[in-house]
Parts: structure tokens; C-alpha cells; sequence
């Protein structure tokens, strides 16, 4: 993986919250830029998957900046610890979009029965998460934070299908075959747009 740039002082790192929290777009692109180390960092733990190293840095550079523009001083954690949880929490739900992608045909297969001997299906037995409701509300309010920083960067199209592949509005993630069918394009096409859009995000904030 690439080399970043050196994490801020305590104090450059504070003196930048404070100017983010009064627009400041210069400490935004500060902060994203000397923290890309963590995106680096939480992708290593998912060295050992199929994925691309710089679509790994793509993902985790959502949830980076997700962490920029939801932060708080009042937090009571260091920034650094508040985004690495939010990378690795990006990561974790495009792994988790792709193992529900590989599931689907196999959820409602037989796996038993039951005393009274009818059929028991692997989607009757699994447990649903329990969600956090503040957690939810935070995490809409950074992905509207996130989503009006993306209509000044991408396209049109390239806008549609992050919103769609990341679950920005509805919250339920599309795969790119699904989107591909939605818009009549191939998925691989789907692919291609979706990357490109990652890195112009990326570029844009960081550059």
C-alpha cells in the first residue's frame, strides 16, 4: 500500500476540529489527507480476503470521511479512535453486502424439520441484529453530511449508483448486479462506475 502523510499533533489535530466545526473546508481536507494512515491501517486486517488493496482504501476512505463530518470534541475519544471505527464499520458492512449477495440462493434451503415434521429453512433460525436507535440517527445524519459533499464531485449516474450500493437514503444496499438491472446496464459496467466514483471522491477531498 501506498505511503500517507505523518498523523497531526494533539495540537494541529485540535486546532483543526475547531476550524472544521466553523466550515472550514482547509482542516476538512487536512484531516482527511494526515488520516488516511488509519484507512491503510484497518485495511491490512482484511489483507487476507479477495479484495483489491486500493478497493479496500476506497471503501475505508468512505467511512474516514463519514468520521470527519460527523466528529465531535465532545465525544470524549480521539478523533483517531472515532474513525477507525467508522472505517473498519465501512468495511464490515460491504463484506457483510457481499456474503448476503453469496447467501441468497442458499437462505431458504431445507436444513431439517421440525416435531411436527415440516421443513426448517436456514432463514427461519437466523437471528436479526439488534439496532442501536441513536447509533441509526447518527449514522443518517453523517450520510446526509456525506451525500451533499458527493453532489458536488460526481456525476449524475456515478452519484445514483454510490447512493444506491452504500444504502445512503434507504439504508438497504444494492448489489451492482441489481443496480445493473435497475438501469439496464451490465454489471461490470456498474463496477467500473462505482470505482471511479470512490476515487474522484477520494481525490476531491484529499488533494
Amino acid at each position: 500500500m501506498k505511503t500517507f502523510l505523518n498523523p497531526l499533533s494533539p495540537e494541529e489535530e485540535e486546532a483543526c476540529l475547531k476550524e472544521l466545526q466553523q466550515g472550514s473546508k482547509e482542516a476538512r481536507e487536512k484531516l482527511i489527507l494526515h488520516n488516511m494512515r488509519l484507512v491503510a491501517h484497518v485495511a491490512k486486517k482484511y489483507s487476507g480476503s479477495e479484495e483489491d488493496p486500493s478497493d479496500l482504501i476506497s471503501i475505508g476512505t468512505i467511512g474516514l470521511i463519514k468520521a470527519v463530518s460527523a466528529f465531535k470534541c465532545d465525544y470524549g475519544s480521539r478523533f483517531a479512535t472515532y474513525a477507525i471505527r467508522c472505517i473498519d464499520n465501512e468495511m464490515l458492512m460491504y463484506f457483510r453486502s457481499k456474503k448476503k449477495t453469496r447467501a441468497d440462493v442458499s437462505l431458504f434451503e431445507p436444513i431439517g424439520t421440525d416435531k411436527e415434521g415440516n421443513q426448517i429453512h436456514l432463514v427461519d433460525v437466523l437471528v436479526q441484529e439488534s439496532v442501536d436507535v441513536t447509533e441509526q440517527m447518527e449514522v443518517q445524519r453523517q450520510i446526509g453530511v456525506l451525500r451533499d459533499t458527493m453532489k458536488s464531485v460526481l456525476t449524475d449516474r456515478e452519484y445514483d449508483i454510490i447512493v444506491k450500493r452504500y444504502g445512503l437514503i434507504t439504508g438497504e444496499e444494492q448489489t451492482q448486479r441489481e443496480i445493473a438491472d435497475s438501469l439496464g446496464i451490465s454489471r461490470s459496467y456498474v463496477s467500473r462506475i462505482e470505482k471511479r466514483a470512490l476515487e474522484k471522491l477520494k481525490k476531491s477531498l484529499i488533494s
